[in-house]
């Protein structure tokens, strides 16, 4: 069974800190109890909380810093020394390539999270998927995951590196704040937080490779990897590859079979074994993502259901009549309100 349980970071508290924002006044914002110093780590508390805590955090931070630009400087400025040991191995790696798959691989030691990187043609797609979230992911931690990812190929490759675009689910706004950052298109009410790279740029040799200090860590992250495979269930892996390959169409049993290495059969005695079925992992993936494109977008209901792999619009709003009990329209005239009354009480 997958854990929840996400730290948050002294890099962070110290990162906030720095930015002149009241790290105890939004601590109490996000509802959650502001820790007292370790002895052996003074002023810099540890903590971990649920994914949807760690989610009213970053809304928390928002709300106090009153600064729509604090996630981009929060994910561009941060310290060399206030890299966590996944990082480091990321900017030590061989080349921007290498970088991404090592964050995707060793990211989830420290919270539930994918790093997913999509080749299309000249097009590298970089996504970010936090594997327990119920709902959206805050705007503002978005915005500091593909400003330090940016800062991540700048730092390691040493240059000025552009993205061809970046897409968010959000509704329009501070567009000129966002192009003067990431000096690229803005593509608003994306079905996907996505930020979009030259496939060229992810061959960038890092000039900070360094193959003693990767030497040193990679056996300790590999380590607890291995240790923490042992609490995933087949049916959470399953389900994780339906919501990474869930764009426009949808995922079917011999595909995601075909991508396990196994045959349909076998995935689907596997998934019995863990008591549900194909279709049940499949309608909790789609029902997650359309309430999270419902509550932040202004995407239509048509233009969701083709993301999710409906064939009509019809077939979706029947299948969202039955999870949620509501429309996806009706739905979506309450969304709002209940995103926000969840993310604080969770």
């Amino acid at each position: 069974m997958k854990t929840d349980g996400v730290p948050i970071s002294p890099a962070l508290i110290a990162r906030l800190g720095t930015l002149g924002v009241d790290v105890a006044r939004t601590f109490r914002t996000a509802g959650i109890p502001w820790p007292s110093p370790s002895s052996g780590n003074a002023g810099q508390p540890r903590l971990r909380v649920s994914t949807q805590k760690y989610f009213a955090l970053w809304e928390a931070i928002a709300q106090v810093s009153g600064d729509p630009a604090i996630g981009l400087r929060i994910g561009a400025e941060t310290a060399h020394g206030q890299l966590d040991i996944m990082s480091l191995a990321a900017l030590h790696s061989v080349d921007f390539r290498d970088a991404l798959a090592k964050l995707g691989r060793y990211k989830r030691l420290s919270c539930p999270e994918d790093v997913i990187v999509d080749i299309d043609g000249a097009e590298a797609s970089v996504t970010f998927r936090w594997l327990l979230a119920d709902g959206a992911i805050p705007d503002l931690l978005a915005d500091a995951m593909f400003a330090s990812a940016l800062a991540l190929a700048r730092r390691g490759s040493g240059v000025a590196i552009k993205p061809r675009r970046v897409e968010l689910t959000r509704r329009a706004a501070n567009r000129a704040m966002f192009t003067r950052h990431y000096d690229c298109d803005i593509v608003f009410d994306a079905p996907q937080d996505v930020i979009v790279f030259d496939t060229t740029t992810l061959a960038l040799p890092f000039v900070t490779h360094n193959a003693d200090l990767l030497a040193a860590v990679l056996p300790q992250l590999d380590a607890g990897i291995a240790e923490l495979s042992k609490t995933q269930t087949f049916s959470d892996h399953i389900e994780e590859v339906i919501a990474r390959t869930m764009r426009g169409q949808r995922p079917s049993v011999d595909a995601l079979a075909r991508e396990m290495g196994i045959s349909s059969r076998t995935l689907q005695r596997k998934l019995a074994l863990d008591g549900v079925t194909y279709q049940q992992l499949l309608d909790r993936v789609r029902n997650r993502i359309a309430r999270r494109l419902l509550g932040s977008t202004d995407l239509g209901a048509g233009e969701i259901a083709w993301f999710l792999g409906f064939e009509e619009v019809n077939s979706f709003s029947r299948a969202f009549n039955q999870w949620e009990g509501v429309t996806p329209q009706r739905w979506r005239v309450g969304g709002d309100a209940r995103s926000t009354t969840t993310d604080v009480r969770n």
